[in-house]
């Protein structure tokens, strides 16, 4: 009895059964995992998997050995055309399109294969002569050619993918080699054989250790996607939250030029309506009045022009240094009625300057701090120059005459001129003390088109 059991465990029609569960396991597995996530690969390997548990099944049944024979070439050659479909897949042959064109010719070589195939098997008596069995040596030899040519090409590939499936081409093609052996010496297939000796337990064998590679490497793949667009998630959230905190600190660097702006010309403005300004010009507004009611008039009027760019200043962070030297002339008519003689201005800007762009206000400050730090006498008159250079730079200079008792500085004028260029990513201001006089050399912003002028 267990000489018995021992040799039916030794047959074929044993282990056959049992293969063919395990690729009926996987179809059932892999088609679950096609309905869950609908990807073209899972119902590329379905189909695959169900060839070849027809394929098995078939095996079991007495048919006309012509039929059994189209019957099995139907199968293979289809299992062998959708394993091309899946090294597409697998190996990520998008990438390599010489070697896909060559994959396609070899898949549209197979169809043609399997017609004139059919034709014979259906049709002519040919499948049953010896040349018809030597003929079919070629081609096996140019399939096991395939799988090689494709486990040496993808041998050493650093992809985890593409390695599980050169081992079930490996696989496959060591079993198809032993078939192939087995085919040549006894190409009359019998189910009785001995079980080392049937071609078909091999192609099964080989099939299954196919199909399992084949599954842990789409099950890797699948995973390795998930992680990967988790990962590319995680990096446009972290795109998203950066823009969104580069667009908070532009918004915030907005607010604070428009603080800024604010506060330089509230100062400029105080500065010009505190009382000892007042004082000066009323007093000298009277005086004008009695010896000379023409200039009065036209005391008034710039004084009405400089009062009303004050408060129009906040409207913009730029303006055009034409704007801004038409400003700084009725600016400082006041000062040389005021003065007169003790101080002097000297305007060179290069007509190609005009339309250059600067903060609002920058002149007026620059001309009250010279006004305000240095002695302005007849004999000593205070001389300011603005000009331009070639490198796009603004000079604004005035002779060095410091006052012995005048209010110690603060900088605030200048550390305000220093923080708008800041903002506006402009290099800072230079400010320098050379051969007696004092220097302030400013960065002009040249503008992409002309910019509207201010009234």
């Amino acid at each position: 009895m267990p000489s018995t059991l021992s040799k039916t465990l030794m047959t074929y029609e044993a282990w056959s059964p049992l293969l063919l569960g395990m690729v009926l396991a996987m179809l059932l597995a892999n088609s679950a995992q096609w309905f869950m996530y609908r990807e073209r690969i899972y119902g590329i390997y379905s189909i695959y998997t169900l060839t070849w548990a027809v394929y098995f099944t078939i095996n079991f049944f007495d048919q006309p050995t012509n039929i059994a024979n189209f019957e099995k070439l139907i199968l293979s050659y289809s299992g062998y055309i959708l394993y091309l479909e899946l090294a597409k897949i697998f190996l990520n042959l998008q990438e390599r399109p010489k070697f896909l064109r060559w994959v396609t010719i070899v898949q549209g070589m197979l169809a043609a294969y399997v017609l004139i195939k059919t034709y014979i098997y259906l049709f002519t008596d040919f499948w049953q002569t010896k040349l018809h069995a030597i003929l079919l040596q070629p081609v096996r030899f140019a399939l096991l050619g395939v799988g090689a040519y494709i486990v040496v090409t993808f041998f050493r590939s650093k992809d985890v993918v593409a390695r599980f499936f050169v081992a079930g081409t490996a696989s496959l093609l060591i079993n198809h080699a032993i078939t192939t052996i087995l085919l040549i010496r006894s190409p009359n297939l019998s189910i009785k054989l001995p079980l080392w000796q049937h071609p078909d337990l091999f192609v099964q064998i080989g099939v299954v250790l196919d199909l399992i590679f084949f599954a842990l490497g789409i099950s890797y793949r699948h995973r390795r996607e998930a992680v990967n667009k988790v990962v590319v998630e995680k990096d446009l959230e972290r795109e998203r939250d950066q823009r969104h905190r580069e667009y908070l600190e532009s918004d915030l660097a907005l607010q604070r030029m428009q603080q800024e702006k604010t506060e330089m010309q509230m100062r400029a403005l105080q500065s010009q309506i505190n009382p000892h300004f007042l004082f000066n010009g009323l007093n000298t507004l009277s005086s004008l009045i009695d010896e000379s009611p023409r200039q009065a008039g036209e005391f008034v009027d710039e004084l009405s022009n400089v009062y009303r760019y004050l408060l129009r200043s906040n409207e913009n962070e730029l303006t055009t240094l034409n704007v801004e030297l038409r400003f700084i002339l009725s600016y400082f008519h006041l000062l040389k009625t005021r003065f007169g003689r003790s101080i002097e201005l000297d305007i060179d800007v290069d007509e190609q300057h005009q339309d250059a762009l600067l903060p609002p206000l920058t002149l007026q400050l620059l001309v009250e701090n010279a006004v305000k730090h240095n002695v302005v006498l007849p004999k000593q008159p205070l001389t300011i120059r603005i000009r331009t250079n070639s490198e796009n730079q603004l000079i604004i200079e005035n002779t060095l005459q410091r006052k012995k008792l005048s209010v110690e500085s603060n900088g605030v004028g200048l550390s305000n001129i220093a923080v708008k260029y800041r903002l506006l990513n402009q290099s800072s201001p230079l400010i320098e003390e050379q051969e007696g006089w004092f220097r302030v050399t400013l960065p002009l912003l040249i503008p992409q088109t002309k910019p509207a002028e201010q009234d």
